[in-house]
């Protein structure tokens, strides 16, 4: 078989990686359709106004992880993820609207700026958090890459649909099609949960008959029942963990240094071109570049660099090619250096940090997969990017140019190498079972 040739599945794997490689293409090929509209937005929002939306997209994750974690308390994982999406769709058709109203234009394109930049991380956060709840950590370490290619697939997919379609439909009307992908994402995920149920199922009927146990199987799967806790537990879990805190500052260093490079981009593509079409189809085809070579990276890079040098060194690569890059563009700050530069540090993450940094979380506790995860990949993610926008609007304000900033982000891509590398560490500790007991992480194996 072919997919064995890409990826070391196993027989009873196969219909649960199709069902999750299809789910993160739906999510990312929705999301990715949106993005050069979201950019576009921003600029006609105004470049001078970003770092306030920077700021109003981190105001708005601290009202929606608490939701989140008073719904993640409640709700059973099988309906907690699709009404999470359900939302979603109703903001959609919402924007949709006001869209083809025209009302408040330029409002309307801030705020939709900022609910592209929650939605992307809310849904995405989302999906890794259910992955890490199915899968085991030497699943993920075998499988991940694969399901992650899903999405990047996705993402190749979504920038064709909108350099294609924005002129002859309208950027409106392509807010429709990110709708139907959610639809069939939420479809995946019902059936990702019958498949994990089942074998839930089908495990304790063999320890039954294995045991001589009396008691009957339960009617529900155990790993489905509302997480409880208070809505705050996910950040209180994050402050007492050094490992938690740890993966906060991985992802605060990222952003930030991501941050730099949009501002960047965003001046120049606003400097290059006028029309708003000609810069939505641009947007278009930078993403599609980025994910054309990360599909490479996590269908043959990430699983054999986990297996061959251990995830220290996957957590590490990307920052360590970063840290290079910010040098580099400190002493030849040009226009093609910037351009590889963040083709190459987007692909990189997405073909290697990201899934990587998912596997922290397989050793994590389920609530902590949801909860903690959900806090770090959307408050402290974001929080980062209040922060450097500010951060950047400063250095900018001091005059300090693009060779200067390059400057000042090296040595915090440094930390960031090294933050990689002790994560990874205590990923390998945290990872094996105490003796005589099996993986507690719930499995999809049907």
């Amino acid at each position: 078989m072919l997919l064995r040739r890409i990826v070391n599945v196993r027989d009873h794997e196969v219909g649960g990686l199709w069902l999750s490689f299809a789910y993160f293409f739906c999510l990312l090929c929705g999301y990715y359709i949106l993005r050069p509209v979201r950019d576009e937005m921003g600029i006609q929002g105004g470049i001078e106004n970003l770092h306030w939306v920077f700021t109003g997209t981190f105001l708005v994750m601290l009202v929606a992880v608490p939701a989140f974690g008073v719904a993640a308390a409640r709700l059973p994982r099988h309906r907690l993820l699709p009404w999470v999406y359900y939302f979603f769709i109703l903001n959609l058709l919402t924007f949709f609207v006001l869209f083809q109203s025209g009302v408040a234009a330029v409002y309307v394109a801030r705020g939709f700026f900022i609910w592209v930049s929650v939605f992307n991380l809310f849904v995405v956060s989302v999906f890794w958090s259910f992955m890490a709840d199915l899968y085991t950590n030497e699943q993920a370490r075998r499988l991940f890459g694969f399901i992650a290619a899903g999405g990047s697939t996705g993402a190749i997919v979504g920038p064709v649909l909108t350099a294609n379609l924005v002129a002859p439909l309208g950027p409106a009307n392509l807010l429709l099609i990110t709708v139907l992908l959610l639809l069939l994402a939420v479809a995946c995920i019902h059936a990702l949960a019958r498949r994990a149920a089942a074998r839930v199922t089908a495990d304790l009927a063999v320890r039954e008959r294995t045991t001589g146990a009396e008691e009957p199987i339960a009617a529900t799967n155990s790993t489905d029942a509302p997480l409880g806790g208070g809505m705050l537990a996910g950040v209180k879990h994050v402050l007492r963990s050094p490992y938690l805190l740890g993966i906060c500052l991985y992802i605060w260093l990222y952003t930030t240094l991501s941050t730099f490079l949009y501002f960047e981009q965003a001046h120049i593509v606003a400097n290059a071109f006028v029309e708003p079409e000609r810069r939505t189809v641009l947007f278009a085809y930078i993403d599609l570049s980025v994910n054309a070579l990360t599909v490479i990276g996590q269908l043959f890079l990430l699983s054999r660099i986990v297996a061959r040098f251990g995830l220290s060194t996957a957590l590490a690569l990307i920052p360590a090619l970063v840290a290079v890059g910010f040098g580099i563009l400190g002493l030849f700050p040009l226009l093609a250096v910037l351009v590889a530069f963040q083709v190459i540090r987007r692909a990189g993450n997405f073909a290697i940090a990201r899934p990587a940094r998912e596997m922290l979380f397989t050793v994590v506790a389920r609530e902590d997969k949801y909860k903690s995860k959900n806090f770090i990949d959307t408050v402290v993610y974001r929080g980062g990017d209040a922060v450097s926008a500010w951060a950047y609007a400063g250095l900018a304000g001091l005059g300090m140019g693009l060779s200067g900033i390059a400057w000042v982000a090296l040595p915090l891509a440094i930390i960031w190498l090294l933050t990689g590398v002790a994560l990874g560490a205590k990923q390998e500790r945290l990872r094996q079972p105490p003796h005589g007991r099996a993986d507690p992480n719930a499995a999809l194996s049907s």
